[in-house]
């Protein structure tokens, strides 16, 4: 399967989005997604796993999920907003890890790209950055992957200047 991942886009969407994703088979959004816009403009593109972030209004948060958890192919996959960096997790997000033992975690929030081995808790941490214009962030970042299996591969970032 190939995997678009993003975070933290405030309302925006960046027009290179959707020939960046074009060909994915879903769309996992982490949050502070800023508008029932942006998901609808990513669901044109591909189906979207998506979580509310701490900017997101009713609305948006009446369509996501504050936290999810799911399988793809050979992976377990939690999908949270507020996560922590990939060492340092907080107390929501230690509790799935404990209970549901993802061995792919994607976070929002940070507004930093990072994508670290975890070997304590056996698992990827996926921070997309940020592909919106608000925040103190000075690059907008996304990416996409391939997951065949337990493979993960073809790790691609999207990262231009703000």
């Amino acid at each position: 399967m190939k995997i678009g991942i993003i975070s933290d886009t405030h309302g925006y969407l960046h027009p290179n989005v959707s020939s960046f994703f074009e060909g994915c088979d879903e769309i996992w959004h982490a949050g502070d997604i800023g508008s029932e816009e942006v998901l609808d403009e990513l669901k044109l593109i591909a189906p979207v796993r998506a979580v509310y972030g701490n900017c997101d209004d009713w609305d948006v948060r009446y369509r996501t999920a504050e936290s999810l958890v799911f399988h793809c192919e050979g992976h377990k996959v939690a999908l949270m907003h507020i996560v922590g960096n990939g060492s340092y997790y907080s107390t929501p997000a230690l509790d799935i890890i404990n209970v549901s033992h993802p061995t792919i975690f994607v976070a929002g929030h940070s507004h930093i790209l990072k994508v670290m081995n975890d070997p304590k808790h056996n698992l990827l941490f996926i921070n997309p950055g940020s592909a919106g214009r608000r925040g103190q962030h000075t690059r907008l970042t996304f990416l996409r992957l391939e997951i065949n299996g337990t493979e993960l591969s073809h790790l691609e970032v999207y990262d231009e200047p703000k």
